[in-house]
């Protein structure tokens, strides 16, 4: 393969991923939509499922968002059942989040909404699509977080 297929074949991958995330965010809207919660209430579903129960803090910093604006979204995924704080195992002055019967019933549906992502392609070919899309997920929040800290190595800026 030439320098300039590579070149190309990294752009198209990279219009792909950008895709991909794009596909992802509507995804995330219209599930949010479907299950009457809030698209950063969705976005916490996903974090505890894919993370498991978490601290509060945790929680917010794995949103981005300030420990008060985590306490709001924690009090309101409890109003609507979606999950619950429970005390630490190990420390009596921390709790943990987790999700309820009814926040792992909007993971199911999330989960089928998810399935038809993986239609078209072998089950065979599953194990390395998830390993695949694991590496892509850790690099890009190891980047982004980079980049929240302030560490970025590159960044556009705009002269107006």
């Amino acid at each position: 393969m030439s320098s300039e297929q590579q070149h190309d074949a990294t752009e198209e991958a990279i219009r792909a991923l950008r895709a991909l995330i794009l596909s992802g965010e509507r995804y995330r809207q219209v599930l949010s939509e479907y299950v009457s919660l809030g698209v950063t209430d969705t976005q916490a579903v996903s974090y505890l499922t894919v993370h498991g129960d978490r601290g509060q803090n945790e929680l917010a910093a794995d949103l981005g968002l300030s420990s008060s604006a985590a306490t709001a979204l924690v009090d309101r995924l409890e109003r609507e059942g979606i999950a619950e704080r429970y005390p630490h195992p190990n420390d009596r002055r921390r709790t943990l989040v987790r999700l309820t019967a009814r926040g792992y019933a909007v993971v199911e549906t999330s989960r089928q909404w998810l399935l038809t992502g993986l239609q078209g392609i072998p089950r065979s070919e599953h194990e390395l699509v998830a390993a695949t899309l694991r590496s892509i997920a850790e690099r890009l929040a190891e980047r982004s977080s980079q980049i929240a800290q302030g560490d970025g190595t590159t960044s556009v800026h705009h002269d107006n």
